[in-house]
């Protein structure tokens, strides 16, 4: 009886993964893995120490260069007029910066004259994309098993993206939350990673699974020319991305389940966590910013006060990693006006209101300081996009 076709890609995915296990034994040597994993994806402070910026798995600017080979671009021309070494983005645990992952998709969109590049994208994911984590999650027991795993270890992998895991009644729902602003990037980024999760879970499973989609965007212009092969309903300008599906599919087993695998992958993914837990300070301080429901940014006293510091204490230790409370607040307000900007409904005054400016003229200053443009031009490049 002939071995399904996916069930040998399955396999000779599994083997790449352990192989990568055994090479990488031992908590020194993913101490060192981590290592590549900043020194990648992050800037350096004048101590030398990685600063915390957004970043995703360099492994998917390689799947990238696979999708602008089948449309016709070289991979090497991609790479090469964006300025990055393959090699490097092939390096175990390597990170790309947000920015860069940015103006790499719009290269590809402007060379091979495809907007929908994330859709082909979710298309070719496959789970060793994701390292460990995947890993974890194609050796777990069933769906809701592997989601688990995926959600809980995301942060590994990326800080620009989130997933969480809701169940109510007979609704199961994997939320897709954006920690960062994705640019004129973001539809390509946010269509690839939930149409990948589909793919995988029907890889790992051997079946189709039904569901929808909501996204929190427009309908991209290009999407008419997709809608027809979508399976399920897609609906856009929803309040958050999410993939609703039947809860009983939670149960449903995956072909490579294997507790021994499984628990090892783990392990590393539990490593990683602790070595993320070095920035905690700066992270608990980013996500202490915003005020939430009343709107607006928290003082340094506020923020300190969360955190259950003085506000002494709080300059010094942010000082100690390299970093301040104004950069940080910075980082926030333009990573909250990139995203406003995409928004048309939302006038320059309104962004700038919501950003703590009293004039516009204000906000325009901040944002060229931080981009290096105006708010305008940058709303007339989303546009372009």
């Amino acid at each position: 009886m002939p071995i399904p076709r996916h069930v040998i890609e399955l396999e000779a995915e599994i083997a790449y993964v352990e192989h990568g296990l055994r090479m990488a034994r031992g908590l020194a040597l993913g101490r060192a893995w981590r290592a590549k994993f900043l020194s990648f994806g992050a800037s350096r402070d004048k101590t030398g120490s990685p600063t915390m910026t957004a970043t995703i798995p360099a492994a998917h600017a390689l799947v990238l260069g696979e999708v602008t080979e089948r449309l016709g671009l070289p991979q090497q021309a991609l790479f090469e007029r964006a300025g990055l070494d393959p090699e490097a983005l092939g390096q175990p645990g390597a990170r790309l910066p947000l920015a860069t992952a940015e103006a790499l998709i719009g290269t590809a969109r402007q060379l091979t004259r495809e907007p929908g590049l994330g859709v082909y994208l979710g298309l070719q994911m496959r789970v060793s994309s994701h390292g460990y984590v995947g890993f974890a999650a194609m050796t777990a027991s069933d769906i809701g098993s592997a989601l688990e795993v995926a959600c809980r270890f995301a942060p590994t992998q990326t800080d620009a993206l989130a997933l969480s895991l809701e169940v109510c009644g007979g609704e199961a729902s994997l939320y897709l939350d954006e920690r960062a602003a994705l640019g004129t990037a973001r539809d390509v980024i946010v269509l690839a990673l939930m149409i990948g999760l589909r793919q995988i879970g029907e890889a790992l499973t051997g079946q189709s699974l039904a569901g929808e989609a909501d996204v929190a965007f427009e309908a991209p212009d290009y999407y008419d020319r997709f809608a027809p092969f979508a399976r399920g309903t897609v609906r856009f300008a929803q309040p958050r991305h999410r993939l609703r599906f039947d809860a009983r599919l939670l149960r449903v087993p995956l072909m490579l389940r294997d507790p021994v695998a499984q628990r090892m992958a783990t392990e590393q993914c539990e490593r990683e966590l602790e070595l993320l837990a070095q920035g905690e300070l700066i992270h608990r301080a980013r996500s202490g910013l915003t005020r939430g429901g009343s709107g607006g940014y928290r003082t340094i006293e506020e923020v300190a006060r969360h955190l259950g510091l003085s506000s002494r204490t709080l300059k010094r230790r942010l000082a100690e990693r390299g970093t301040s409370f104004s950069t940080l607040l910075d980082e926030r307000r333009c990573a909250d006006a990139l995203r406003w900007l995409a928004d048309p409904e939302l006038s320059l005054e309104q962004i700038a209101g919501r950003l703590g400016y009293s004039e516009a003229a204000n906000f325009t200053r901040a944002f060229r300081r931080w981009t290096g443009q105006s708010p305008l031009a940058r709303r007339r490049a989303n546009r372009r996009a």
